[in-house]
């Protein structure tokens, strides 16, 4: 039961439901309201298509660059560290991937569809996101069944993400934007502590068993 929380807190932080609203609402404020609930669909199924392809596959990779986990979980914990410290202390995430879509949108002849960029990619499948559900699915420390699991949590935790940019207007009314950076940095916090506790875990087990 821990385990299944702290996989449903690090996958909530990383994905980061809520600090997907901003961004919804500014990609698809002159679309119809059909046309809205269909770039959430597609940025919610295209989201939840990586992120699977990095849980089956993801491992795979990295053991063909000869890479051990605990390295993996020491880096990938860093990582997330630093990924934290900017949700604290750096532009709110919907304010840098509004920066980033107005820059795509400039360019006419490479407009992306937006349920692809930047809703589905960066936005919902993080870099962050990405290198958790690897760990979250490490085949040395989890087996299929357990693995199974934190699929489900990831796929409950895009699928949250969806109906929330499907009430994406009346939230931002209730919460307003300032209401939602407070809420990223809140969860930046949490996923330090889930970020450190990666990295020990992966330092206690390289000093007892001698495996990187």
């Amino acid at each position: 039961m821990n385990n299944l929380l702290e996989h449903f807190v690090t996958l909530w932080v990383v994905i980061d439901p809520i600090g997907t609203i901003p961004v919804f609402i500014a990609v698809t404020a002159t679309l119809t309201a059909s046309a809205r609930r269909k770039t959430a669909l597609l940025a919610a199924l295209v989201s939840a298509g990586v992120l699977l392809f990095f849980l089956i596959f993801g491992q795979l990779l990295i053991e063909a660059l000869d890479i051990g986990l605990n390295s993996f979980q020491v880096a990938g914990g860093i990582i997330l560290f630093l990924f934290a410290l900017t949700m604290i202390f750096g532009e709110s995430k919907q304010v840098v991937e509004q920066h980033e879509a107005e820059e795509e949108l400039e360019r006419p002849s490479q407009r992306p569809n937006p349920a692809i960029f930047p809703l589905a990619v960066p936005s919902l499948a993080s870099p962050g996101a990405m290198l958790a559900i690897v760990i979250l699915t490490d085949n040395n420390r989890y087996s299929a069944a357990d693995q199974g699991i934190t699929a489900l949590v990831m796929l409950s935790v895009v699928l949250i993400a969806f109906v929330l940019m499907l009430l994406a207007d009346p939230i931002i009314r209730l919460i307003r934007y300032s209401g939602a950076a407070i809420i990223s940095r809140v969860m930046g916090m949490i996923l330090a502590s889930v970020a450190v506790n990666s990295v020990l875990s992966a330092m206690i087990e390289i000093i007892k068993t001698g495996e990187l």
